[in-house]
């Protein structure tokens, strides 16, 4: 059996760009995000039951999931947020575990699962390993707003919407401090990967 490492963050902490880094020098990533993805694809069940939850105001143009769109209805609300888990998670967690065996099939000895809610789904306690990626608060919220184009206060509701950052690194096994430049990210993420292998 593979090592899995998981590999997480709050949002805008710069999990993406440590999994990129990880990427680069031979890590084989599952990313989550991507598996969320393709599981709300056109004609997949899971669009289907959000499309019969929330309506058809969901989808674009082109009929895909428009996740902005759905972010604003179920940010906030933790209901319609456990609704959305409910449909996604199952599917995500089934769809994921097949991208590890097949890289486990392929030979990989060393896997790592990239997921935002790999903490609060209390996934770390079967991993080898937790890598959390962390920034201070005031940085997160200021990356944040900027990503995703967003107010402050629309900023701050989505970090809440989280476990905090705080309570992530408490039960990692290895912490990245992404609050430097992308070289020292870099060089931190370098000497990780050397230690895991």
């Amino acid at each position: 059996m593979p090592k899995i490492i998981g590999l997480t963050g709050g949002i805008a902490s710069g999990k993406s760009a440590v999994a990129a880094i990880l990427r680069e020098l031979g890590g084989p990533v599952v990313d989550a995000d991507q598996v969320a993805r393709e599981v709300v694809e056109p004609g997949t069940p899971a669009l289907a039951e959000i499309v019969e939850r929330w309506g058809q105001d969901v989808l674009d143009a082109d009929g895909r999931l428009d996740r902005k769109k759905l972010g604003a209805l179920v940010f906030g609300d933790d209901e319609a947020r456990r609704a959305l888990n409910a449909i996604t998670h199952p599917r995500i967690a089934a769809a994921s575990q097949h991208k590890i065996a097949e890289l486990a099939a392929a030979g990989a000895n060393t896997i790592i699962y990239e997921a935002a809610l790999i903490v609060e789904n209390k996934l770390h306690a079967g991993m080898s390993a937790l890598i959390v990626v962390s920034v201070p608060p005031e940085l997160q919220l200021q990356r944040l707003m900027e990503r995703d184009g967003i107010g402050a206060t629309e900023a701050q509701a989505r970090v809440d919407a989280q476990l905090p950052l705080a309570d992530k690194v408490a039960v990692a096994d290895h912490v990245i401090d992404n609050s430097g430049s992308p070289k020292d990210t870099r060089r931190l993420v370098e000497a990780l990967w050397t230690e895991i292998k």
